[in-house]
């Protein structure tokens, strides 16, 4: 006997990105904003943010404050913990960009084959990667909380640049240092290289 086809196809699927996308009348993507501690990373998300959301655009920010003391709040800073740190961050942003919003990560995701891993799981045509490029003497100058100065002394274990390594991105869709750029130069540069992409 032949199977009985369900009568109502059509309402088997959930609703697809581009339709999230239409109603939304934006493009979504994950913009990865990658760099040291205190390289200026967040403080240019959240000026970016507000200023594509100036221009009707919805965003969601995920950063240490968001992730590390919620869905995230089981790890340390242990080689594995980082890197399943990075693929839960990578696995929210892709439902976020799936949903038709544009998600800016700030993550100092310290080395390339980290930031391969969210790229593949995001989907690389959906992800730029934004080296904040600051030099580390100037991330220190700027330690209001002293970690820096704590990893100097061994405080804390595994600080990236002082006790675990930092490798640069080998080919960032774009390159900002803060102690060269005022923020609002940093996010004009973004917003050369973001609107085209999300605007419809």
């Amino acid at each position: 006997m032949e199977e009985t086809k369900h009568i109502y196809p059509i309402f088997d699927r959930m609703l697809s990105r581009s339709d999230k996308e239409e109603l939304l009348k934006q493009h979504s993507v994950m913009i990865w904003f990658t760099g040291l501690s205190g390289s200026g990373k967040s403080t240019i998300a959240i000026a970016l943010e507000r200023e594509l959301q100036k221009r009707g655009l919805l965003c969601r920010i995920l950063d240490g404050d968001n992730i590390r003391s919620g869905i995230n709040n089981n790890l340390g800073f242990s080689a594995e913990d980082r890197i399943e740190n990075i693929r839960r961050i990578a696995e929210i942003g892709k439902l976020f960009v799936d949903t038709g919003i544009i998600t800016i990560a700030a993550f100092i995701s310290p080395n390339n084959d980290i930031r391969e891993m969210a790229a593949n799981i995001i989907g690389k045509e959906d992800f730029m990667e934004i080296y904040v490029s600051t030099p580390i003497e100037e991330c220190e100058r700027r330690d209001v909380k002293g970690l820096y100065a704590k990893a100097r002394k061994g405080e804390i274990k595994n600080f990236t640049g002082i006790s675990a390594p930092f490798e640069a991105p080998q080919h960032p869709a774009l390159s900002l240092d803060t102690s060269k750029l005022s923020v609002e130069e940093s996010v004009n540069k973004l917003l050369e290289l973001i609107l085209p992409r999300v605007t419809r």
